[in-house]
């Protein structure tokens, strides 16, 4: 089990600007995980719904949303960095996201991300990362998204 990288402090992780993080653990995503998805969204599209169905489709199983995916960020990149003295994050926003490849159900993913950017705001500061998300065994990323977030102490 890998460990995340600890940063003691936001000064701290400003000095890390361009370092690479990761990858983390691994994390699966079972039907499970889509079905709750799908409700919680209403997206109800086969692909991700309909096992039976799916297998007949152009993937040969149900995939999981490319939302859902990008959803599953606050559960992977604590697993690349922790920033002790942080009472609160948020996310802020998304400069660009792509889903180069589709999750199909049983996949394993983990992330790797680069430190963009650490800029001061008022109580904290806002962290620009580029994560690329990863199916294990996928020749390419399944999810690359520039995320911006807001840390809070």
């Amino acid at each position: 089990m890998a460990s995340p990288r600890v940063f003691t402090s936001l000064d701290e992780l400003g000095t890390a600007v361009g370092t690479e993080l990761g990858p983390g653990d691994w994390l699966e995503v079972d039907q499970k995980r889509i079905d709750l998805f799908a409700e919680a969204t209403g997206d109800h599209q086969w692909i991700h719904v309909d096992p039976g169905r799916a297998a007949e489709g152009p993937f040969g199983t149900t995939i999981a949303h490319g939302y859902l995916t990008l959803s599953l960020l606050p559960a992977l990149v604590p697993r690349l960095m922790r920033v002790e003295g942080v009472r609160m994050g948020v996310n802020y926003g998304l400069n660009r996201v792509r889903f180069p490849a589709p999750v199909p159900v049983g996949a394993r993913l983990r992330a790797a991300a680069r430190i963009l950017d650490v800029r001061e705001v008022e109580g904290g500061a806002q962290v620009t990362l580029a994560v690329t998300v990863e199916r294990e065994g996928g020749e390419k990323p399944v999810c690359v998204a520039e995320t911006v977030s807001r840390l809070f102490t």
